[in-house]
């Protein structure tokens, strides 16, 4: 296969007016599947979580899961879409070995939600809106595993093996009209686009949107207009983009190297592409069918969704706080610059600590424990924030308990490591190391008056009016407890001694 010449991006753009268009799969976080009451916990062992009806069995039936409809409906009022009064699924046919009936179930001409939008916010503050077309339910396939070859697909491949575990798990497919008017910033709208629809799936709860695992799989569509015109140049389709960044490459990409075929006197074809992580680059997968080659004809086995007008308003009722709104208020309420907020956010910290603030921490020492010592702990251990083993009402807890007097913040650290340690709660690796803040008079005075002895020249400088001097005494005294003395109660009580 020869190597395509790529056009340098500030030409493509000279020369070519760019149009996406982006279809994003959303896995619900249901207990249960699309159609039938097989489970669908993520990582399971093979073939395990299958039974008649998602192996497409002769004479098994489905039944529509209700909780996917109302996240489906959730989901395209957050969209600010139409909730259509009346919809219902159909049979979309093609072959693929991991679609067990040959057929997948979705939605075609009567979609759940239509005609929204979603006012993305891109690096600079500024905010592109970006059309919905459509949100619709549908099924999804499951998985081949190619063995054997150099790139994991089935070419060069020695065998195949096929997981069926995902076969029927609730998918919303969320597809956007053609973008236009992005010029030269079409990549990163694509990236913000998903970035902000990821933020508010997760905010509503429907989903994990882990893209590592496929939960938030998307597909993205690119074709050139030459300048001045008006037509819609021939697309392509790069499929199950797996990260934010890849998104944002993968435009770029086939942007520089359409550029190249047209201007070479080329054409595009349409057809599906793959995108390769390590060298980001697209590759061509299969010719790209258009709705008729699916052969769509009604579901017979599933009634319509008509959802009554009621139940829709009771859905909207539920919807949080927007995420870009919740930002706005957070930033104010902590006093945080953009920057700032865009450091916890692409940390991971936000949501951990809002969650420690609303347990009573204040926010300045939340934040500093999640982006300092327990995002160290974190980069140890090699694990995104969250995924440390420790709750925000835990780090509350030690927050408290230093504001208390109860613990130094070095003797705290220890109370973490502790809990990190799978030690229990706070007060009990407290109880259980002996690490509570020695603040007692008596123990204290004894330690003060044996670091006073042990350093008689330093004594004196503080009797003779040197304060600045007590520091050495306080930290022999610190020493000496090993960290568990109050620092401020002994340099008081050095000064008493002294004066």
């Amino acid at each position: 296969m020869s190597t395509p010449t790529l056009v340098d991006y500030t030409e493509v753009l000279e020369r070519f007016d760019p149009v996406l268009g982006l279809e994003v799969h959303v896995e619900l976080n249901t207990q249960t599947k699309m159609f039938c009451g097989c489970p669908t916990a993520f990582g399971a062992e093979p073939n395990t979580q299958v039974c008649p009806v998602c192996l497409g069995l002769p004479g098994a039936l489905p039944v529509v899961n209700r909780s996917a409809v109302e996240s489906a409906m959730r989901i395209g009022l957050a969209l600010n879409c139409t909730i259509a009064p009346w919809g219902r699924f159909a049979r979309k046919n093609y072959f693929y070995p991991d679609m067990p009936k040959n057929f997948q179930t979705s939605q075609y001409d009567e979609p759940i939600a239509v005609n929204g939008y979603l006012d993305v916010p891109l690096d600079d503050g500024s905010v592109f809106r970006v059309e919905i077309e459509r949100a619709h339910m549908e099924e999804d396939t499951g998985k081949s595993l190619h063995v054997g070859g150099s790139t994991g697909r089935i070419h060069g491949a020695e065998y195949s093996l096929l997981d069926y575990n995902r076969a029927g798990v609730p998918l919303i497919e969320i597809v956007t009209k053609p973008i236009t008017g992005t010029g030269d910033r079409a990549p990163e709208v694509a990236r913000a686009y998903v970035t902000a629809l990821r933020d508010l799936l997760r905010a509503l709860g429907v989903s994990d949107v882990r893209m590592d695992q496929g939960s938030l799989r998307c597909d993205a569509n690119v074709s050139l207009m030459p300048k001045g015109t008006t037509e819609f140049g021939t697309r392509t389709e790069t499929k199950n983009v797996n990260s934010l960044r890849s998104v944002e490459r993968a435009v770029r990409y086939e942007m520089t190297r359409q550029a190249g075929v047209l201007l070479a006197g080329g054409r595009i074809i349409q057809e599906t592409r793959h995108f390769d992580e390590s060298t980001g680059t697209t590759s061509a997968g299969r010719t790209k069918e258009t709705a008729e080659d699916y052969r769509y004809f009604p579901e017979p086995d599933l009634v319509p969704i008509a959802p009554p007008a009621e139940w829709v308003e009771e859905l909207r009722a539920t919807l949080p706080e927007l995420p870009w709104e919740r930002r706005r208020r957070i930033t104010a309420e902590w006093g945080l610059t953009d920057l700032e907020l865009r450091d916890l956010v692409n940390a991971g910290a936000l949501d951990l600590i809002e969650s420690t603030v609303a347990a009573g921490a204040p926010a300045g020492e939340a934040r500093s424990w999640w982006v300092a010592y327990l995002t160290q702990q974190a980069n140890a251990r090699g694990v995104e924030l969250a995924g440390l083993p420790i709750t925000p009402a835990q780090v509350a807890r030690v927050i408290a308990l230093v504001t208390a007097g109860e613990l130094s913040n070095k003797l705290a650290r220890q109370v973490v490591d502790g809990v990190l340690a799978g030690e229990g709660e706070p007060d009990e690796v407290v109880a259980a190391r002996g690490l509570a803040v020695v603040s007692d008079d008596t123990a204290l005075l004894a330690a003060v008056d044996e670091a006073l002895a042990a350093q008689p020249d330093v004594a004196e400088k503080i009797r003779g009016g040197k304060v600045q001097a007590a520091g050495a005494i306080v930290g022999a005294v610190m020493k000496a407890t090993k960290g568990q003395a109050d620092a401020k109660r002994v340099r008081e009580l050095v000064i008493e001694r002294c004066s």
